[in-house]
């Protein structure tokens, strides 16, 4: 059965995760996944499965989301699947590229890592005067607050703690849920693009519920001095959820990319990293 890759991107503003939710005797809630499938089956009139590589939670966002579904007789060639898909699809809502894929091809099995990006606006620096501390209208769907200035060098020496394998028990809602606790973080940058505005880019091999939020608020804790940078590795140690810091706003991250490392028919199974520090791309 043809199968075919979508790479999708989404303002998770106004959406209930990526996943699709039918409550029993409820209407559906407004989910990524629901509004794609509802789309693609439109577009194909049959009804089809949409899977995606990732579950993004309420209010999240994706530039490099990847999704992949299958269909006995597409009624439309790969090369307009775009275009006629859009047209069909919610201006928070877009398909960026279609391909062919293997059969086999599995958005979350195949996937080998994921990157992520948060987004924090600090401080006073870079608002108007009278403005401080209040967030930007053009900003407050993509960009978290802190009143708080934050110190960024202390925050680069914390993020470099965080990488590597380590149990992240500590920095999970829910880890009884999961069989293991331990995950690998390949890049966990700190990067300040404009005055008073702070991006950690995060990618690893998998992550748990929550967890890239919950480092940045204990990165923030340690940009304001509540924590000391060295703490990350007692907050590892203590595998105790109560000794990181806050699970920060969702409004601030972001899904950019994932990378399967692997190749069908139509080349390299990548998603786009747009906005993401090159450097963490490469090191995977």
């Amino acid at each position: 059965m043809p199968r075919f890759r979508l790479l999708v991107a989404y303002d998770g503003t106004d959406f209930h995760g990526w996943q699709r939710q039918e409550p029993p005797n409820l209407p559906a809630l407004r989910t990524a996944q629901g509004v794609l499938t509802d789309a693609v089956s439109n577009l194909m009139r049959e009804r089809v499965t949409v899977d995606g590589a990732s579950r993004t939670d309420s209010g999240v966002h994706a530039r490099g989301q990847v999704a992949a579904f299958s269909i006995a007789d597409p009624r439309i060639p790969v090369d307009r699947m775009v275009m006629a898909l859009n047209t069909r699809l919610p201006q928070d809502l877009e398909v960026r590229g279609a391909w062919d894929a293997e059969d086999s091809f599995d958005p979350i099995r195949n996937c080998r890592s994921k990157g992520y990006s948060y987004r924090l606006r600090h401080g006073c620096e870079g608002r108007p005067s009278g403005l401080e501390g209040r967030a930007d209208p053009f900003e407050r769907r993509t960009t978290a607050q802190c009143r708080h200035p934050l110190d960024i060098a202390r925050m680069r020496t914390a993020a470099e703690l965080m990488i590597g394998t380590h149990d992240f028990r500590s920095f999970a809602h829910c880890p009884e849920q999961r069989e293991s606790t331990v995950r690998t973080v390949h890049t966990c940058s700190v990067i300040e693009p404009s005055p008073g505005v702070v991006r950690v880019d995060v990618a690893g091999g998998g992550f748990l519920y929550h967890m890239v939020r919950i480092m940045v608020g204990t990165l923030v804790e340690i940009g304001r001095g509540r924590f000391e940078p060295e703490s990350v590795t007692e907050i590892l140690e203590a595998r105790n959820r109560a000794r990181a810091g806050p699970t920060m706003s969702p409004s601030g991250l972001c899904l950019e990319w994932v990378h399967y490392g692997i190749t069908d028919s139509s080349g390299e199974l990548d998603s786009g990293a747009e906005g993401m520090d090159q450097s963490a791309e490469k090191a995977l």
